[in-house]
């Protein structure tokens, strides 16, 4: 309990340190690091151990820093994160070896791709609209600043949401590659 506690208040801190990526997503949209420790807590603790992380990061975003988006941004970054997390530590957890840490990154980044595409399409972006009096609209022609392909939700979702949550597949992979072996010794104690 102590190693996910801290994992999360690490992850928590990350959540902090977000950027816009202009170039391929509207502005609401940030990419950051935080679920680096339930990657890496989700290697070296489990599964269910990265999905926890992700909860009490959220939690914790959202009694000290509050809200803007009536809890749906936080829920997306929960589901986005144990998703990925999860995905990637049962493919780990089961025989660990470098090859199944990276088919497991490597499958978290395409199902995490994949979920929160549908989840953003079907419930996060219809729902947020709703709760602030808009439509869904507001949030594709923020998208068709970026890119003339983006023409309404479905696409928003093809030509900005999916290359996002890709290439934030791949950073993450990459960072977790480079650092686990790294920290864990430190989890493991």
């Amino acid at each position: 309990m102590v190693k996910v506690s801290v994992l999360a208040v690490v992850s928590f801190i990350l959540m902090f340190f977000e950027f816009p990526l202009v170039f391929l997503a509207p502005p609401f949209i940030k990419m950051d690091f935080s679920d680096l420790p339930a990657l890496i807590g989700s290697f070296a603790l489990g599964p269910m151990a990265g999905v926890i992380i992700q909860l009490l990061k959220n939690i914790l975003n959202v009694i000290i820093e509050g809200t803007t988006t009536g809890g749906i941004g936080e829920l997306a970054n929960f589901v986005v994160g144990a998703v990925f997390a999860y995905t990637a530590g049962a493919f780990y957890y089961k025989n660990k070896t470098f090859k199944n840490a990276v088919i497991g990154l490597i499958a978290g980044t395409i199902v995490m791709t994949i979920a929160i595409t549908l989840a953003n399409y079907y419930i996060m972006f219809p729902f947020y609209a709703k709760l602030m009096g808009q439509s869904t609209q507001a949030f594709v022609d923020m998208g068709a600043k970026l890119s003339n392909k983006i023409v309404d939700l479905k696409t928003l979702m093809l030509f900005s949401i999916v290359p996002f949550n890709l290439l934030k597949g791949t950073l993450l992979t990459i960072v977790t590659i480079l650092i686990y072996k790294r920290v864990s010794p430190i989890l493991h104690r």
